[in-house]
This record gives structure tokens, C-alpha cells and sequence, in this order.
């Protein structure tokens, strides 16, 4: 049989509502565990007093009841089950599994008793229902009827909210109301708050983010009462679930979350979540209104009746005493700021992630609380919006899917050694061996499985430095007259001005000497269009000055070996960093290396560096690169002997074209210009040789036309 039976599937009822968890007995204890709410039920082995074994809805059920009055039922066993958990409670806690059947005769007039935690109907001393009383929210007495209601359950889709208990008058007491005494009964059991004597402290105007304003909050004994200046609320210290305490990102405030099961309500709006919001300069000296011995004798040393400190530490203090629950804090999460939360977005929200040691909370709009034992698996996605952020997505077992937005791709990293550490199945790193969403919780998580996501920005990344590889080498070959926009804007205006000169000159005929020296002003011009056209044929050799795919490639330096060494290294120890990260990290690392550790790459430089030279030496032997390199030349001066012809001959043509008639002077020169222009561009080095000298030779035609100059003058 084992020191331990459990059993999966087993459902407890909670004002109207199934919840499934796990049942697990043991020689110490009898533990429940809440899926949903992961709410825990400790009953001691010494505690229990009774255990009964019924047919119920689901089933089979059983309910223990123990020595303080209390009573729990826990349904969804298998018939079979009864031999096996008789025998373990006979041996291991001296109980009896008793058979009881519930009467369902379907009469309503029967005998009310009270045990413990329950009121229970019986009908000829069979139980025909039982009322938990703690989920009575009121008791109304009447004339010979008492009223019960009940707290609500959301989760429930059929909610009871009322049962009238008609109670005869009685013939022997009579001296005792017996409507009353029912009521008394009741109310002594109930979930009923009243506020009766004095708080055991008040702390004033507290900052509440969720319900939001703000709120006096008065302790009491058995609930907390926050008073605002619209509303109040009153919140039982046995609804509380957890107790968290969070760190604001700016260091400068702190979070105190309440979680609250059932949820307090404001109309529609249930708040399943108290925030309180505080800054950590501000302090505050309490006295609790108890004496010491009170205070000694209800709290153990807890709390102490002066006290001083924090407000969020005598707020948080306080609270942990009176609802006897731990407070939860963030682990040992930091996040790339150095913060232990994360910033993000959830349903539109901006808001902050807080990864704890068992779960992940969100702040705080809306709250939202995630334990790691009700996670499916998690997805690391990309942003929809931009590529420097990431979207964080859960899916619960029960099917909800939680997705947090514009996380900072810097936090991918943290996040997903976090989610490694904690065992969680990741969605997008494919299927695991072992690791199933399934009862067992606890399996191992196999470290080196593939991560999708993050090898894809890996290779991302190679192909980028690749590319900027590419881009260096080729930009190293170019010459810096390759690329010149301010240049060539400059010859489209230097056109448009020499046109709109020779237009002129065109237009106007003869006339006087300040009118020809006017013309002659704009003349000079040209010779700026000839210069922008001598620097042309360099466009020319761009062509030409491609890497030659034989030639040998230069050595990389000392630095560059080493990082194409260590690059993958420092890749896998930070994993999801980006390219310039890599290189700034890489730029420490070399920084801070001893000369002894560099002398091992400098020797593998300097070996590089001399197959270089053998192998450019073998290169140009062979005759690699001279071809190439000896035409331009050649082309060059060649184009710069007829640009100073050009030069030469120029003056005179503009002399002859002021006496000149006006058609032929403009035709005369718009003809050389864009045969220079149209050469220099578009035409092969052979094919602008001859232009070239062509154009001389239109030139020296243009420069022998002086009679004829004369005769238009003298006309």
C-alpha cells in the first residue's frame, strides 16, 4: 500500500461551484490542494474525528470531521476506493470508515442541528443536507421563520442566495424565543461582520490602487475594514488567499497585495485583488489599541503594541499577524535594468511582471496572479508592432491563454534562463522527453533541447554580419569620387546657367562693350561643366575596379581573429543578445586580456599577414591585376591632353561667337557641349578617345571663323 495514497480528480464544493484538485493521505496528515485557487487543506492524523463514506453526485464522496467542529467533503472517489482508504484510515489513523446515506424521502419537515461548522437537516436521523455556515452572509429572524443568506459564488452557475427555516413555537421553554436561539445559533457560526468594539489599529488615507482612491483602513479582530469617501468595504481575514509585497521598478515605492477568494464587489465589478500603493520615505509610529498582555498573549511576539518603522512594513507586519499567512516576495529574479520585474503590457495595460520563486504576478491593471503548478507552457513570440520587443505568453491548464506585450528584447534573455530554471515547458522549443502538462508537476526539464526562437536570431544575425563583411570590403576598394551628390547637383544648375547665358547672347545681337564683357562673364562657366566632365571617366572605372574573385584577401587583424574565434562562445553564455551587444561585450573581454593571451593571436596575425604577402606576391607574378590597372592611366591623360586643347581653343570660340550671328553661335556651341557631355557618359573609353578628337577639331573650326565674325560685326 505504500505510506502515502493520492488520488487526482477529486472535487470539493465551494458555495455552488466544483473545484478539482488532488487528495493526498499520508501518516501525518490528510492534504487537499485546490487546482484553481491552490488554496491548501492541512487536517492533522490527531485531529480527525470522524470519517464517512457516501454516495453523492459525482459518485462516491467522503467527509472528515475534525475534533474543532469542523467538517470537509471531498467527492469524486470510485467504489473501489472504499476498501483500499478503509483499511489505510484503520491503520494509520485508528478511524473507522463509516457508511452513511443521505435520505432523499424529498421531505421538508425535519430536525436542525447544529455541529461544528454545519447546520444539518435531518429527516428520521438521516442527513438530508448540510449548510457550511460560514457561507452565510445574513440571518434574518422573523415572527416564527429565520431568513438565511448566502455569499455568491461567480464561478457558480446556479447560486443559492436563501433558505427560510420555519421554527414552531415551543411548549416547555418558555422563557427562550426559540426563533431566537435558532438565530443566535446561527450568527455565532455565521460569516456575518459586525463591528463591534473598538479597531485594533487605523492607518489614515492610504493610497488603494484596486478598488481605486483612497481609504482609511481600520483593523479589526476578525476583518479588515476600508472606509473610503464614496465607498466601504469590509473583507473577512478568512477570504484572504496570499499576502504579496513588490518592489515598484523605480526603487522609490512598494506594491502590498491582498488576494481575496471570494472577490469583494462593487455592484457588476468584482476585486479579486486589494493593491495598496506606498512610497518607502514615508514612516510611521503605531500603537496598537491592546495591552501588552493582550497583545503578547493574541499574537506570540509577532506584534509588539509600540512600533515604528515603514508604512508598508507596519502595514504588511500587521496583516501577516492577523491572517497568519506567509508574505510573498520576489526571488531571485533580476531583470536587464537590474529590477526584479519586467515591464509590459496586458490587455492594453501598461503594467509590471514580477516572476516569483512559484509563479508570476502582474500589477496592476488588471491584477493578475499565475502559479506555476496550474501553467500549461509558455511561448516567446515576436512583437507585432516593432522588432525590439518580444510578447510573453501563457497558457493555463484550463485552457486561458495570458499574453504580455512590448517586453524590451534586452529582458528575453533573463526571462528565458528564468523559465529554464523553474522546469516550465516552452512552447516554441518543440517537444520534450519527459516533460508533459499533465499530474506530474515535478518532472525533470532537459537543459540542451533546441530553442527555436533563439536560433533564429542567431542566424539572423550571422546573415547581418555578413553583409556589413561585404559592405566593408568592397567600400575599402572604392575611391571617394565614387559618390559625390553635392557635385552633381552643382553640374545640373551649371548647365541651366550656361544655356540661359548663351540664350542671352543669342538674343540680343550686337551692342556695346559692357554688353560683351557681360557675355563674356557667363562664358567662364563652361569650364567648370569641364572640369565636373574630366572627373567623369572615374565613374567610368567603377566598372573596372572590381575584386578580382582570384585575388588573395587581406589579413584580418589581431582583434578581428580573436573575435571570430570566441564569437559563438560569448553568443552561448548570453544568450538572445544582439550583434552590437556581442561586439561591445567582445570589446571588454579583449580589453581586459593580459598581454600573454594576446600574444598567442598576435603571432597568429602576424603568420596571416606573411601568407598574404607570399600569396599577393605569387598573385602578381602570374600577371594578376596589371591589365587593369595600366588602361586607366593610359585614358586619363590622354582625356587630359584634349581638355587642355578644349581649354585653349574655348576662349576664341566665345570671343568669335559675340560677333557672330546668333543662330550659328548657339548652334555652334550647344553642339560641342553635348557632344562632350553625351560622351563622357554613356560611350566606352575607345568610343570618348575619338570624341575627343572630334571635338578638337570642332573646335578648330569654331576658332577660324574670325572674318566671318568681322563681317557680321561690321554689318
Amino acid at each position: 500500500m505504500g505510506d502515502t495514497l493520492e488520488f487526482n480528480e477529486i472535487y470539493q464544493e465551494v458555495k455552488g461551484a466544483w473545484n478539482d484538485g488532488r487528495l493526498r493521505l499520508s501518516k501525518q496528515a490528510v492534504v487537499y490542494k485546490n487546482n484553481k485557487t491552490g488554496r491548501v487543506d492541512n487536517i492533522a492524523a490527531s485531529d480527525l474525528s470522524g470519517c464517512y463514506w457516501r454516495r453523492v453526485s459525482l459518485g462516491h464522496g467522503v467527509r472528515l470531521e475534525t475534533k474543532s467542529g469542523n467538517a470537509y467533503k471531498y467527492d469524486g472517489f470510485r467504489e473501489s476506493d472504499f476498501e483500499k482508504m478503509s483499511n489505510y484510515f484503520k491503520a494509520n489513523y485508528q478511524v473507522d470508515l463509516t457508511e452513511k446515506d443521505l435520505c432523499v424521502k424529498g421531505w421538508n419537515w425535519g430536525t436542525a442541528r447544529f455541529g461544528g461548522q454545519l447546520l444539518t437537516f435531518d429527516i428520521n436521523d438521516q442527513p438530508a443536507f448540510e449548510v457550511p455556515l460560514t457561507n452565510v452572509s445574513q440571518c434574518t429572524p422573523g415572527k416564527n421563520e429565520v431568513a438565511l443568506e448566502f455569499h455568491q459564488n461567480d464561478d457558480a452557475e446556479v447560486s443559492l442566495m436563501e433558505v427560510r427555516f420555519y421554527v414552531p413555537p415551543s411548549s416547555t421553554d418558555e422563557g427562550v424565543d426559540p426563533v431566537e436561539a435558532f438565530s443566535q445559533q446561527v450568527l455565532s457560526k455565521a460569516d456575518v461582520i459586525q463591528a463591534t468594539g473598538d479597531a485594533v489599529c487605523i492607518f489614515r488615507e492610504l493610497q488603494c490602487l484596486t478598488p481605486r482612491g483612497r481609504y482609511d483602513i481600520r483593523i479589526y479582530p476578525s476583518f479588515l475594514h476600508l472606509h473610503g469617501k464614496t465607498f466601504d468595504y469590509k473583507i473577512p481575514y478568512t477570504t484572504v488567499l496570499r499576502l504579496f509585497l513588490l518592489p515598484h521598478k523605480d526603487q522609490r515605492q512598494m506594491f502590498f497585495v491582498i488576494s481575496l477568494d471570494p472577490p469583494i464587489k462593487q455592484g457588476q465589478t468584482r476585486y479579486h485583488f486589494l493593491i495598496l500603493l506606498f512610497s518607502k520615505e514615508e514612516d510611521l509610529t503605531l500603537t496598537l489599541n491592546m495591552t501588552e498582555d493582550d497583545v503578547e498573549k493574541r499574537f506570540a511576539g509577532k506584534l509588539n503594541r509600540n512600533m515604528s518603522g515603514s508604512l508598508y512594513e507596519m502595514v504588511s507586519r500587521v496583516m501577516k499577524a492577523l491572517v497568519n499567512r506567509k508574505i510573498t516576495v520576489p526571488g531571485n529574479f533580476q531583470g536587464h535594468s537590474g529590477a526584479q520585474c519586467i515591464t509590459c503590457s496586458y490587455k492594453a495595460s501598461s503594467g509590471l511582471l514580477y516572476p516569483l520563486e512559484r509563479g508570476f504576478i502582474f500589477v496592476h491593471k488588471p491584477p493578475l496572479h499565475l502559479r506555476f503548478d496550474e501553467v500549461s507552457c509558455v511561448n516567446f513570440a515576436r512583437g507585432t508592432t516593432t522588432t525590439r520587443s518580444f510578447d510573453f505568453e501563457i497558457e493555463s491548464k484550463q485552457g486561458g491563454q495570458y499574453t504580455f506585450s512590448s517586453i524590451e528584447r534586452e529582458e528575453y534573455g533573463k526571462l528565458f534562463d528564468f523559465v529554464n530554471a523553474k522546469k516550465l515547458n516552452i512552447k516554441n522549443r518543440g517537444h520534450k522527453e519527459g516533460m508533459k502538462g499533465g499530474d506530474n508537476a515535478y518532472s525533470d526539464s532537459d537543459d540542451d533541447q533546441h530553442d527555436a526562437y533563439l536560433e533564429r536570431m542567431k542566424q539572423e544575425g550571422k546573415i547581418r554580419e555578413e553583409a556589413a563583411n561585404d559592405s566593408s570590403d568592397d567600400s575599402g576598394d572604392e575611391t571617394d569620387e565614387s559618390f559625390n551628390p553635392g557635385e552633381e547637383d552643382d553640374d545640373v544648375a551649371e548647365e541651366y546657367d550656361s544655356k540661359a547665358s548663351e540664350s542671352e547672347s543669342s538674343g540680343e545681337g550686337g551692342g556695346s562693350d559692357d554688353e560683351e564683357e557681360e557675355r563674356k562673364k557667363p562664358a567662364k562657366k563652361p569650364k567648370l561643366v569641364k572640369e565636373k566632365v574630366e572627373r567623369k571617366p572615374r565613374k567610368k572605372a567603377e566598372g573596372k575596379k572590381q575584386k578580382d574573385p582570384g585575388a588573395p584577401k587581406r589579413p584580418l587583424s589581431t582583434y578581428m581573429l580573436w573575435l571570430n574565434a570566441n564569437r559563438d562562445k560569448i553568443r552561448s553564455e548570453y544568450p538572445g543578445i544582439s550583434i552590437t551587444e556581442v561586439s561591445k561585450k567582445a570589446g571588454e573581454l579583449w580589453k581586459n586580456m593580459t598581454k600573454e593571451n594576446k600574444e598567442e593571436w598576435d603571432r597568429k596575425a602576424e603568420e596571416a599577414k606573411r601568407d598574404y604577402e607570399r600569396a599577393m606576391k605569387v598573385y602578381k607574378e602570374s600577371g594578376g591585376g596589371t591589365s587593369s590597372s595600366a588602361t586607366p592611366k593610359k585614358d586619363k591623360k590622354s582625356s587630359s591632353k584634349g581638355k587642355g586643347r578644349d581649354k585653349k581653343s574655348k576662349p576664341s570660340s566665345k570671343s568669335s561667337s559675340a560677333t557672330k550671328s546668333p543662330a550659328k553661335a548657339t548652334a555652334g556651341e550647344n553642339e560641342s557641349f553635348k557632344s562632350k557631355e553625351f560622351v563622357s557618359s554613356d560611350e566606352s573609353s575607345g568610343e570618348s578617345d575619338q570624341g575627343k578628337k572630334s571635338e578638337g577639331s570642332d573646335d578648330e573650326e569654331i576658332a577660324s571663323t574670325p572674318p566671318s565674325s568681322a563681317d557680321s560685326g561690321s554689318d
